[in-house]
């Protein structure tokens, strides 16, 4: 597994990947895997780094990365789910759940939603609450309500 660190508006990222595939991405400051047993490797991140440039710069609004995330078949229905929902709007997680013809799975979706392994590149953050609310977000609150206003759908917290 290779590793390197990214600077963002929202503080660092730590990125990871396998086989030329994006991981995972997490906040720095936040929990985060242990990278004891992986390799920095700053020149293997090209791609995602200008990728995600862009996407603070505000002049990208849809990643095209190989991902390669780690999660269940279900995981992966849902993690597909939130690559269409289009940058600048958000959705409920009932209406992913109904998306995927399950509309009974909102707790299933919401649990998968929250262990998404590669936030922003994979957009969990524009999944709000059924009454329009901010909801849970790995990042943090704050960033979450951060990411929306940049994409121009400014939420109060909750």
């Amino acid at each position: 597994m290779r590793y390197t660190l990214f600077d963002t508006p929202l503080g660092d990222l730590l990125l990871a990947s396998d086989n030329n595939a994006l991981v995972g991405v997490w906040f720095a400051d936040t929990e985060r895997p242990e990278t004891g047993e992986w390799q920095r490797d700053n020149g293997a991140f090209g791609e995602v780094t200008a990728q995600l440039r862009a996407y603070f710069a505000g002049e990208l609004t849809e990643f095209s990365l190989e991902l390669a995330p780690r999660g269940t078949p279900f995981q992966h229905r849902v993690w597909d789910a939130l690559q269409r929902i289009p940058y600048g709007t958000t959705t409920t997680y009932g209406k992913l759940a109904e998306g995927l013809g399950d509309p009974r799975a909102t707790r299933a979706v919401g649990l998968a939603n929250g262990r998404n392994p590669i936030p922003i590149v994979i957009p969990c953050h524009r999944v709000i609450g059924a009454d329009g609310s901010l909801t849970g977000y790995g990042g943090g609150m704050q960033r979450k309500q951060w990411l929306l206003a940049h994409e121009g759908r400014a939420l109060p917290l909750a």
